[in-house]
């Protein structure tokens, strides 16, 4: 069975502590005690470490080893537009299981109104989430979550591959994957909202130079589109990660 995996703030002097509610489950749930191990990360690289001390809130670890990074694919940012805030949860956590580096949320013209203002305070609890995610996944790193955008934002992110979701007339997703890829490459994907894109947005992201890709003829809700999406990427830049 594999370890459990916690974030830290810091390693210091080969010590690190962890507080709050999740020192509360190791001590009053799990009622961890002294020399039992688990996986930590600083947010930097991961570490096999045992536990030095377990009183209320307030854990302490042993740094033992280094535990091998597994080979990173290139980092995929989602600009994902603001639908119902329990859906946007569940494409922070999943897009967090399927290895994002940053996530973006954006307002579109068919975003439901208010969300885009009521954003900023969902900001901590989203990060929570993502957080939760990365220690269930094993990730080294928790991705970035940044402030809400306009559309018109969104699509001045720079990447060397950026494709819009689109249900209309547009190429499959694989189609439009650039030949040769590398693991440095950085990639964009822009997910649209309820209702999809206006035929505005569409043109004005042309014009900026992103690849319209369809996930087939079916329409898919938005997380659907995310996970979907995601995963293909994912895959596709793997085999040059491992290089």
């Amino acid at each position: 069975m594999a370890r459990r995996r916690f974030f830290v703030d810091a390693l210091r002097n080969g010590l690190a502590e962890l507080h709050g509610e999740e020192a509360r489950h190791l001590t009053r749930v799990l009622r961890v005690e002294p020399g039992q191990q688990y996986e930590i990360s600083d947010n930097h690289a991961a570490y096999l470490a045992e536990i030095a001390e377990a009183r209320g809130e307030r854990v302490v670890f042993r740094i033992v080893e280094p535990i091998p990074a597994p080979h990173p694919v290139a980092p995929i940012t989602l600009l994902a537009s603001i639908v119902k805030f329990d859906r946007f949860e569940w494409i922070v956590e999943k897009s967090t299981e399927l290895g994002v580096e940053r996530i973006v949320p954006v307002a579109a013209t068919r975003t439901e109104k208010g969300l885009f203002d009521a954003s900023a305070k969902r900001a901590e609890r989203w990060l929570r989430i993502a957080r939760e995610s990365s220690q269930q996944s094993r990730r080294v790193r928790i991705p970035a979550i940044l402030p809400a955008v306009r559309f018109e934002r969104a699509i001045a992110e720079t990447a060397e591959y950026r494709c819009f979701l689109d249900e209309g007339e547009a190429p499959p997703l694989l189609a439009t994957l650039p030949a040769e890829r590398a693991a440095t490459d950085r990639i964009a994907v822009l997910l649209g909202p309820e209702g999809g894109w206006t035929d505005a947005e569409r043109q004005l992201a042309k014009a900026s130079g992103w690849r319209a890709a369809s996930l087939g003829p079916n329409i898919l809700r938005t997380e659907t589109a995310a996970v979907a999406a995601l995963a293909i990427l994912a895959n596709a830049w793997s085999d040059e990660s491992r290089d």
